[in-house]
């Protein structure tokens, strides 16, 4: 299968393309919100995936939107993301961090009474995850250029946190109505200064924090995840201007040299299937971004390996198969039957090992 074959990522050498998707999965239960032993046990078991990517790693105290979230902004985090680090390369794999700012998805029970800070006070009326449970998203803070700068600092040093941690590489989590796609969007970004109003100024963000991240960083070691059609959720509405927006984005990425651009797929074309609204965006964005292309959306095993043999993708990510299957790529290999998630123990709703750890392996 094209999906099991090795892929060169920009100068890393990956077994196959078959990539782990982030997931957030909240089993950092302590004071210091450290990766711990259960965390990279968790990752050690799906080393078999040429590359992970892992769960959004939250790059300041003021970023955070979920409770036990393991993060990389101290040195007790970057100590304990090093567990994960080692156990992954000690069984061959490769692994990214996925650096990520919620923005105005949270909530002031997660960032010590202070209001979420956002380009604009603008409520997306969504819920955040805080230790009483879901909570009702507030108007959060419109950010001051002084706050714009010093989170585009916390991006460059978080990116250097997860290589002294280990990674081999980093992700922006610019998807999914957090923070950079706040920027990027209108219904989100009413401001009239340099980080707001044209298209070029609302996705100055993201290339401000690439160029202070390439002083210290391989862009090639920098990967991009959007969501480009994301539509009515977190609350992201598309307008004229989307479209334009992220062609500009994805046109200009084409300049960075980065490791790779990651599409969540949503789209707003209602009249196709899910899959076929998958592989809309997809093929839209392939024509335009000139590196390597990981896709990610309700793929299995015959849909991932078709999508690459058509060259609509280099790579494809897998999220709750990943969650229940540790195994994937062998079971792919072998078309094994698939183990199926419990949705219950997906986040903070489980301690311990619980749907995390104790998924089994497949047997011959």
């Amino acid at each position: 299968m094209k999906l099991l074959e090795p892929y060169n990522l920009n100068g890393i050498s990956l077994k196959n393309r078959v990539v782990m998707a982030p997931m957030t999965r909240s089993r950092a239960n302590n004071t210091e919100l450290a990766a711990n032993e259960l965390i990279a046990e968790y990752y050690g078991q799906r080393a078999s995936a040429g590359l992970i990517i892992s769960e959004g790693t939250h790059i300041s105290p003021m970023a955070i939107g979920s409770i036990n979230v393991p993060n990389i902004y101290t040195h007790a985090q970057i100590e304990g993301w090093k567990k994960t680090t080692a156990t992954v390369h000690a069984k061959g794999g490769k692994i990214f961090a996925q650096l990520w700012h919620v923005g105005r998805i949270s909530h002031p029970d997660l960032l010590n009474n202070n209001l979420p800070l956002a380009p604009s006070a603008i409520n997306p009326n969504f819920r955040a995850y805080a230790a009483k449970g879901f909570v009702d998203t507030v108007t959060p803070k419109e950010m001051t250029l002084d706050e714009i700068h010093q989170t585009i600092e916390d991006f460059a040093k978080a990116a250097q946190n997860a290589f002294i941690a280990g990674f081999d590489g980093v992700e922006l989590h610019a998807a999914n109505g957090y923070l950079f796609h706040q920027f990027f969007a209108k219904c989100a970004n009413l401001r009239s200064d340099e980080y707001g109003g044209s298209i070029e100024n609302r996705a100055r963000f993201l290339f401000d924090v690439l160029d202070e991240i390439k002083k210290t960083c391989e862009l090639n070691r920098v990967g991009i995840r959007i969501s480009p059609s994301m539509n009515k959720t977190f609350g992201i509405t598309v307008d004229e201007e989307t479209a334009p927006t992220f062609e500009y984005i994805v046109t200009r990425l084409n300049t960075y040299n980065i490791a790779y651009l990651h599409i969540s797929g949503f789209t707003t074309e209602e009249s196709i299937d899910p899959m076929k609204k998958v592989l809309y965006t997809a093929r839209h964005y392939r024509h335009i971004f000139k590196g390597s292309l990981i896709i990610n959306k309700g793929f299995e095993r015959n849909s991932a390996n078709q999508a690459i043999v058509e060259e609509i993708a280099d790579m494809v990510s897998f999220g709750e198969l990943y969650i229940s299957n540790p195994d994937l790529v062998e079971r792919f290999a072998a078309d094994r039957i698939l183990s199926k998630p419990d949705r219950s123990t997906f986040y903070a709703y489980s301690e311990g090992s619980t749907g995390y750890t104790d998924y089994p392996f497949s047997k011959e």
